[in-house]
């Protein structure tokens, strides 16, 4: 595997790996690999020729008071998860590579999908989506990929990073891949390590939620504001965990949507204790035959 730390190593590698009509594939992350995102990887081994990988803490995705002091950096530990799974090339920067003068505060330039990126997480974490689109599409002309590759967990980030794509019209195709969990029903997710034995059972109520939320929708209902009484439900019954939001939205808006007719997105996301963490399901009516 080779690992660049500068854009012009990033760059003459994917070149070399494009050579011959190759198509490339990337997997951008912040490290701290786990199952999901080895996931990814092997989606991308399965649809590229070539894959290469960034590992890269981005500060600009991160509020004044979150945790990017603190992010899980095992650096030595992902480069052999990635040599296990055959990754060719690993792009893993230091901020001042990706940002002048070592600096993200001199950054004058920036992608903004508008409307999108204050939704959902968003709307929670200000300027978060607008570090998410500029740092992906840096990564995405630096690359060069043919295909990049997303987990749905973050189904508000993929729908933002798919318009942006779209609108700039980036010549990439946005894979997503479904969410992985834990045989508890925990979706995966590198500040899964922040919780201690008690946080991590209280976790479980996102999940329940979710689950609550497609019984009810299995059984026939269909009003949006009945589906989210009951799925809000499990978090009265576990106080210590803060909700930040349950919503039901179009997943690609994700505009709030009042009855669920069509392939819709239920969204959640909590803190428990200091950490906040994310998760949601796609509900799809059955096409009755005619």
């Amino acid at each position: 595997m080779k690992i660049c730390s500068t854009i012009a190593e990033a760059r003459a590698a994917c070149h070399a790996a494009r050579a011959g009509g190759q198509r490339l594939g990337l997997v951008p992350t912040m490290g701290a690999l786990h199952e999901g995102h080895l996931s990814l990887v092997r989606a991308a081994k399965a649809q590229c020729d070539a894959v290469a990988v960034s590992i890269f803490v981005n500060p600009t995705q991160f509020g004044p008071k979150e945790d990017l002091a603190k992010y899980p950096r095992p650096f030595d530990r992902d480069c052999q998860l990635l040599e296990k799974e055959g990754v060719g090339i690993l792009f893993a920067p230091p901020a001042e590579e990706m940002y002048s003068n070592s600096n993200s505060n001199n950054q004058i330039t920036w992608v903004l999908v508008e409307g999108l990126s204050e939704k959902l997480d968003g709307r929670s974490r200000p300027g978060h989506f607008r570090g998410v689109t500029t740092i992906v599409s840096k990564l995405f002309h630096i690359v060069e990929p043919e295909a990049a590759f997303f987990g749905q967990k973050d189904a508000a980030q993929l729908a933002v990073i798919r318009r942006m794509v779209r609108d700039l019209n980036f010549a990439v195709e946005i894979v997503g891949c479904p969410i992985v969990r834990e045989p508890d029903g925990l979706a995966m997710s590198s500040r899964n390590a922040y919780l201690d034995q008690e946080e991590r059972s209280r976790a479980l109520v996102l999940q329940h939620s979710l689950q609550r939320a497609q019984q009810e929708f299995q059984a026939g209902e269909r009003s949006a504001a009945k589906l989210i009484s009951a799925a809000k439900e499990a978090f009265r019954r576990e106080p210590q965990v803060k909700l930040d939001y349950f919503e039901i939205v179009d997943p690609e808006t994700l505009d709030p949507v009042e009855q669920v007719s069509q392939k819709t997105l239920v969204a959640v996301a909590a803190y428990v204790g200091a950490t906040r963490l994310i998760d949601n399901v796609v509900l799809e009516p059955r096409t009755e035959a005619c």
